[in-house]
């Protein structure tokens, strides 16, 4: 009279979902952005990164409230350059010995500052 749960039930996925899946710990692969486009495997009102195994770039896949796929967002890897502190030249500080004396200039008045 009832139907009785099926306690074997186990949801179907393609296989390379699966694979996807369980290839990055979490992390889902796609090959090219075609695949990006057509994973279909996201919730209404959910964003998603995908990853692609074939490129240095990933894709943000997201699905509106009422379930219309919004348009794929793509961002490139850019490997971040360590850019060196400019160091500073000694041209730029006087040394102790300048700086009392231009200062003993300025106390006794002869040192002329040019107006601007």
């Amino acid at each position: 009279m009832f139907n009785t749960p099926n306690n074997n039930y186990q949801p179907w996925y393609p296989n390379n979902y699966q694979m996807q899946q369980q290839a990055g710990n979490g992390i889902i692969y796609v090959q090219g952005e075609a695949a990006a486009k057509s994973f279909d495997k996201i919730l209404p009102g959910q964003s998603i990164p995908l990853f692609d195994s074939e490129e240095n770039c990933f894709y943000i896949k997201t699905m509106s409230a009422a379930g219309i796929p919004q348009p794929l967002e793509i961002y490139d890897y850019k490997k971040r350059e360590v850019v060196a502190k400019n160091e500073t030249t000694t041209s730029d500080f006087i040394t102790r010995e300048e700086f009392e004396k231009r200062l003993a200039e300025i106390s006794n008045g002869k040192h002329n500052i040019p107006e601007s």
